[in-house]
């Protein structure tokens, strides 16, 4: 079985933040560790990103047609 779950590290012990079904009490398992410095925000992954050149022209193209919004129009 692989599974992955989440567990705090405290006083020397890994404690899962929830219940492992499918393991029996004192069942040896093997652990790998990855650690979560900084939580991603879900959509990251999906975003790549621009050169300032290409970036400052889409700001600028931005700007310039909210400038062009009539907010009575709202």
């Amino acid at each position: 079985m692989t599974k992955t779950i989440e567990a705090v590290y405290e006083k020397g012990l890994l404690r899962p933040l929830s219940p492992i079904k499918g393991l029996r009490s004192r069942q040896k398992v093997r652990i790998t560790l990855e650690t979560s410095l900084k939580q991603k925000h879900p959509l990251s992954g999906l975003c790549g990103t621009l050169p300032d050149k290409d970036a400052a022209e889409m700001l600028k193209v931005v700007e310039d047609e909210f400038e062009k919004v009539d907010m009575s129009e709202w």
